[in-house]
């Protein structure tokens, strides 16, 4: 079935033409991966996303996989050892959307980090995290950590930590996910809210959900309902009349963008602020991005935004750590914001809460799953599923295979596994210069795509004529019909800040194609004049609220 806005009518209809096992509600990192794991063990699954696929958390991370160092400082063993462990396992099924980057931790006389606590944090992380033997940490003397990054203030420089985290595009890999998901069988909407659960005999049996494109509502049924909507979990509980016990606490993190030619960073580093938090600066195509902050948010999570008091923490933040680096806020590009939906602990700041995920049984069977990090997506997924088959086989008997997850490609990263993943991107290099395409571009794609750059190709062989007619140059016509053909984008947004990243990497260029891409799609998908309209505004407010501090309401 094809993974299109043209095609939705028709996912709807097979939801109901066979009994589904598991409806997932959220299609975010969490759920995205619960419907990959459940439909690979033969369960129906369908899953709901009220927004965007990735549109709130998980397209708002530090857009790392990493180990959970930190977790270090609080005692958090059983976090860094089972995160650490996942993010090599996350690298190995999307090298395309992965990449291993070495970071610098310099410690500084009365810094939170010494000498010998980093380098014995940092042989304790290797440790627990199974890194491999060719990723294991390294010190570094002062001199030595000045030359891997002149930047860095250098009055109480003590020396360096040097180990691995892995770099990602984190709604490129909650796409990736869904796609692998779609393409094993389970069926996904974005832009479908749950409103309202239905009930057989006391027990949760379905959802109500209204199509947030055209105001349609459907009845949907399935033997397990699963809550992974992340910050709105709670919302659901409440609407299921279970919400006690625990509950969320949201907390807040802001990152911003600078061009590299105003914050020429060279290498990622991790490092103190001056009210003992850890901050990244990581450079990235061209950019610098620092990031995170971390405080209690009780306002809209679906537009969180950067306040001008978030701007000047982070601003603060670089002026200490890089002290020539003169920047003023005119030098930032881009920012985003987002949402963690912690379980709420009492009496800790929003640093200090753990990142743990756990999962939750109301009285009338629905599952909710809270808390968890992007890294940990994957054995979320497992252990939910392992919960929902044992239920499934209690209730009617009916047995299901284990996990397959851990060595199964996500769609794109069926490249042959890490270790041939550049050997992959040099072949169809060749494939895409042999096609006319610029060697820049032909590995760009090869990079960003994984293993479906063949059907970028084939758009950009397909959309040679429409690419000059419509003065839409390949790079963005063929990347633009990839996306609404395979990967559910129906709005500007979808394809300008998830789908691309474009919006917090490359600000300039989606202001110099907004209104083309906006033309295009369009008329590919029928707009009526009055989407058009409110599909523009969405992405205007975007860019507003990517480069404008807002006030939180």
């Amino acid at each position: 079935m094809e993974f299109n806005a043209a095609g939705r009518h028709d996912i709807i209809q097979s939801m109901k033409e066979q009994p589904l096992d598991v409806i997932v509600i959220g299609g975010g990192i969490t759920g995205a991966g619960i419907a990959l794991d459940a439909t690979t063990r033969g369960l129906n699954t369908a899953l709901f996303e009220m927004q965007d696929f990735a549109a709130g958390t998980s397209s708002r991370s530090t857009k790392l996989v990493h180990g959970g160092l930190r977790y270090l400082k609080q005692f958090d063993v059983k976090t860094v050892a089972e995160v650490g462990k996942e993010r090599a396992i996350v690298y190995e099924n999307g090298p395309h959307v992965t990449t291993p980057e070495w970071m610098l931790l310099p410690f500084h006389r009365g810094g939170t980090f010494g000498k010998f606590s980093t380098s014995i944090g940092l042989r304790v992380y290797d440790f627990l995290a199974g890194v491999k033997r060719s990723e294991r940490r390294r010190m570094f003397s002062e001199k030595e950590t000045i030359d891997r990054e002149p930047l860095v203030k250098r009055e109480g420089l003590k020396g360096g930590g040097y180990y691995v985290e892995y770099r990602t595009d984190d709604a490129r890999l909650t796409i990736e996910v869904m796609k692998e998901a779609v393409s094993k069988g389970a069926k996904a909407l974005n832009y479908m809210k749950v409103e309202s659960f239905l009930y057989k005999e006391g027990k949760v049996a379905g959802v109500r959900v209204c199509d947030q494109l055209n105001g349609h509502q459907y009845e949907l049924y399935a033997k397990k309902i699963i809550n992974a909507a992340g910050p709105w979990v709670d919302v659901l509980r409440e609407q299921d009349g279970s919400r006690t016990g625990k509950r969320l606490q949201m907390s807040k993190g802001v990152h911003l963008v600078i061009d590299q030619s105003k914050f020429p960073l060279k290498q990622a580093i991790y490092f103190d602020t001056p009210d003992g938090r850890m901050v990244f600066a990581i450079p990235r195509d061209g950019k610098t991005y620092v990031g995170t902050t971390d405080t209690f948010y009780k306002s809209d999570p679906v537009h969180p935004v950067m306040t001008a008091e978030d701007r000047t923490y982070i601003m603060d933040a670089i002026h200490y750590m890089f002290p020539t680096v003169q920047l003023t806020v005119e030098d930032i590009e881009s920012s985003w914001a987002g949402v963690r939906p912690l379980i709420y602990e009492e009496g800790k700041n929003a640093s200090e809460i753990s990142r743990r995920d756990e999962i939750w049984q109301s009285p009338s069977g629905l599952i909710t799953i809270a808390g968890g990090k992007l890294t940990g997506y994957r054995k979320m997924a497992e252990t939910i599923v392992n919960l929902v088959t044992k239920l499934l086989q209690e209730q009617d008997g009916r047995t299901f295979a284990a996990a397959t997850t851990k060595h199964m490609p996500i769609s794109g990263g069926h490249v042959g596994g890490s270790d041939s993943f550049q050997d992959f991107v040099s072949k169809k290099i060749s494939e895409g210069v042999k096609q006319g395409l610029d060697v820049k571009l032909a590995k760009r794609w090869a990079q960003f795509y994984g293993s479906n750059v063949d059907l970028v190709f084939e758009l950009a062989r397909a959309c040679a004529v429409d690419s000059e007619q419509l003065d839409l140059p390949i790079d963005v016509l063929a990347p633009l019909v990839y996306a609404m053909q395979h990967e559910m984008t129906v709005k500007p947004d979808d394809f300008f800040i998830r789908r691309t990243g474009a919006l917090f990497f490359n600000i300039a260029w989606v202001r110099r194609w907004k209104q083309p891409v906006i033309d295009y799609m369009a008329a590919a998908q029928g707009w009526t004049e009055e989407q058009k309209v409110r599909y523009t505004l969405e992405l205007e407010q975007s860019l507003e609220r990517a480069v404008t501090p807002q006030t939180e309401v």
